[in-house]
């Protein structure tokens, strides 16, 4: 997708406001490698420095984007004749641009170091299950993100503001309504799960060496085809990819007595490099070049973990690689079920089923929305987790560690966020049900022949970058609305028949 022929109308100033993008997008871009790096391989001691480095490109790129010459630029090639491409550009630039110039450079530069230090508080806070060690911390972030929120709009939800930055098209009434409709019907099938004879199979006992693991989670990125001449696997306290098309990184963790966990989470996060690895190389720097959002960014990463990586097909095929590097004898159908098996007692939402998962969302969802609204202290996190966790999930966090700690999410100011996961999660089901339409999907993935999927996807979702809004994404790619049909269809099909329902 090109963003460079010429228009009638006002060449020499789109050619300007590019330049101005690029550089824009090119200091947020080096101010992600360094937080990649604080999260793996900067030493300790490095914060205080660290904290201010992110803090000047974070004030930098906020000074480029609101930039009066920017304002200039598009102001007036809004009243240019621009083909479809550079329009896109400028409508994604503009809806930054009326967010930032909003918010003043210093609450910006406060919002990047208070985020900054605030990582190692929480790490430490966790390691010592302590939530008062990181509660001022957590004060802070809040009345922050409520200050940024009235700065870009005191008359609307503030809530709703910040969510805007995640999923700026969907809308959180759209947010609310899928999560309401999966808090009403996935419930009954996870009761029912739970009341089923069924006893689905655990291979795995004992211990598993780290570094056996990590051969596992590797030979898994060569089967799926991660590119490693731009990407590299590391570890970290919380799984995440971060990069561009030329450099998109992963990372895991892993657990002595659960090796699926660091498998899951290491397919999920090259699902997500491999959107983003998949954006076009020609348009790095600008709109048509980076990802629509993070609903879709989630849709990827789910599709390769739940609908490629817990499938029959993906174990017919991987069983052998598990049984060589982990010394298990096993099988697929164990192995199947083993990626599959509904827990009613876990606390940990990275840890979680596919059916669960969107409960562990919906109580951080309400808990967000309520502190941003102002309706919950920040004091009475802990005990309205833990009954959150009691109503919707039948089960009591007996420490904050695997409560209300064991996410990072809010410790990078990031609030507004969670509700992604779910909206990502229903858009998977439904780019594999227009997926499997076109290809013989299961076939394919039973002969490790997955270029035909990236190829899918390139096409459909990867190769438009941020052209299109995301319900047009959707539909350009599916032929349909948004809709989480697909995915109650999905987990219905797929857990009924795993648990003889």
């Amino acid at each position: 997708m090109a963003t460079e022929p010429e228009t009638a109308d006002a060449p020499d100033t789109y050619d300007e406001f590019l330049d101005h993008v690029k550089r824009m997008t090119y200091v947020g871009d080096a101010a992600g490698v360094l937080n990649w790096d604080q999260q793996v391989m900067m030493p300790d001691a490095g914060t205080p420095a660290r904290a201010k480095q992110t803090s000047v490109l974070s004030t930098l790129r906020h000074e480029l984007l609101t930039d009066d010459d920017l304002s200039d630029w598009l102001d007036e090639l809004e009243e240019a004749d621009l083909d479809d491409e550079r329009a896109a550009v400028v409508r994604e630039v503009r809806r930054e641009h009326e967010r930032a110039v909003r918010v003043p450079e210093d609450l910006v530069e406060r919002i990047s170091e208070t985020t900054s230090n605030a990582l190692p508080v929480w790490e430490q806070a966790k390691e010592e299950d302590d939530f008062g060690a990181f509660e001022d911390t957590l004060e802070e972030l809040v009345e922050l993100q409520r200050e940024y929120a009235a700065e870009i709009d005191p008359d609307r939800d503030p809530y709703e503001v910040l969510f805007e930055e995640y999923e700026p098209y969907l809308g959180i009434d759209t947010a609310e309504r899928v999560l309401e409709r999966l808090a009403e019907e996935l419930p009954p099938l996870i009761e029912a799960v739970g009341d089923s004879d069924v006893t689905l199979a655990s291979p795995f006992e004992g211990t598993y060496d780290e570094s056996d693991q990590e051969e596992l989670v590797r030979a898994a990125l060569d089967t799926l085809g991660y590119d490693w001449e731009r990407g590299r696997l590391d570890t970290s306290s919380h799984p995440f990819s971060t990069g561009t098309q030329f450099d998109a990184r992963v990372t895991t963790r892993f657990k002595p007595g659960d090796p699926m966990d660091a498998l899951g989470s290491t397919i999920h996060e090259f699902g997500h490099a491999t959107y983003t690895l998949g954006l076009p190389q020609e348009d790095y720097g600008t709109p048509l070049g980076s990802n629509r959002d993070l609903s879709v960014h989630e849709s990827q990463s789910r599709l390769w973990e739940n609908h490629v990586g817990r499938s029959k097909p993906f174990w017919d095929l991987f069983t052998p690689t598990v049984s060589d590097h982990l010394d298990v004898d096993t099988s697929p159908r164990a192995l199947y079920e083993a990626a599959n098996e509904v827990y009613d007692d876990n606390l940990i939402r990275v840890e979680a089923d596919e059916l669960t998962y969107h409960m562990h969302i919906l109580v951080r969802f309400e808990i967000e929305r309520d502190l941003i609204r102002g309706d919950l202290e920040v004091s009475e996190v802990p005990q309205v987790w833990n009954d959150k966790y009691e109503e919707y999930l039948g089960v009591r966090p007996e420490t904050d560690a695997e409560g209300c700690l064991q996410d990072i999410h809010w410790t990078h100011g990031m609030f507004g966020y969670f509700p992604t996961y779910t909206l990502g999660s229903v858009m998977a089901a439904q780019l594999d049900a227009a997926v499997r339409e076109d290809l013989d999907l299961d076939s394919q993935i039973r002969a490790g022949e997955f270029d035909p999927l990236r190829d899918w996807l390139g096409e459909h979702v990867h190769q438009h970058g941020a052209h299109y809004t995301t319900p047009d994404l959707v539909e350009e790619a599916t032929g349909e609305a948004f809709t989480a049909d697909y995915f109650l269809d999905y987990v219905d099909e797929k857990y009924g028949g795993l648990y003889d329902l």
